[in-house]
């Protein structure tokens, strides 16, 4: 048999720990960072800027991929990676970003996992389960941070020059405009202090007889538990199905 503990805290925990963690996930791996100045798939570059006939459009850059315009290809805008392996990452503040904010992603990822379990147990090693994710959650939101600090450092490099202009530069973005991926990274870091914080609640209400209920479940809980974490896998491996196989087209 299985105790299992739920308050209306520790289930909004659970679920936005996973929702802060599954939206980092698609930030990171999405191309919207940066969004070009408009252009036409066969533009001709000139000290007055791009000229061509076309349609216009506005590509976008990622930390390690790039969405664009094929001029003898009738799909529409391709995405995929432009680098082949880590070297070849636009510079060395975007490698370092790339560390940083995968390693956030990562602790973020593990917390969603054991958050679910939180129901049946609350101590690990004599440890509050929740005092110890909200610790990993906290130090994600510094490693977030980090990244998020150190990628505009990277808007000098000759790959986003390509995309907005001479002009940019480490902190400035010249004729680009920021993604919505980048602004969901920042919601994303935000809302990881907040589950972080929010976590001492989540201890406090299951330890506590007001405002939960405790439920003498069997087995299947944890098969309830399992699936959901199974669902969530299917999400993530289907993004990066998706990623990959647009980097395929692209080659």
């Amino acid at each position: 048999m299985c105790h299992v503990i739920v308050t209306c805290r520790s289930m909004l925990w659970t679920l936005l720990s996973i929702v802060v963690a599954f939206g980092e996930l698609i930030a990171f791996m999405s191309t919207d960072w940066l969004v070009g100045s408009p252009r036409t798939p066969d533009a001709v570059f000139s000290p007055h800027g791009a000229t061509a006939a076309g349609e216009a459009y506005r590509p976008t850059l990622g930390i390690y991929g790039r969405c664009i315009k094929l001029p003898h290809l009738q799909r529409g805008v391709l995405c995929g990676p432009y680098a082949a392996h880590f070297g070849e990452i636009a510079s060395g503040f975007w490698q370092a970003a790339a560390i940083f904010l995968a390693a956030g992603i990562l602790l973020l990822c593990a917390v969603a996992f054991i958050s679910v379990f939180t129901m049946c147990f609350q101590s690990i090693m004599k440890k509050s389960i929740f005092n110890v994710c909200g610790l990993l959650q906290a130090i994600a939101g510094l490693f977030l941070i980090l990244g998020l600090m150190l990628y505009p450092a990277g808007w000098g490099s000759d790959k986003v020059q390509l995309y907005c202009g001479q002009d940019a530069a480490p902190y400035r973005s010249g004729l680009c405009t920021m993604g919505w991926a980048f602004y969901t990274a920042m919601g994303g870091t935000v809302l990881t202090f907040v589950c972080a914080v929010f976590s001492a609640q989540a201890e406090i209400a299951t330890s506590s007889d007001k405002g939960g209920m405790m439920l003498q479940l069997d087995s299947e809980v944890l098969y309830l538990a399992v699936r959901v974490l199974q669902v969530l896998s299917q999400c993530i491996h289907l993004s990066l199905t998706l990623l990959h196989l647009s980097g395929n087209v692209l080659q």
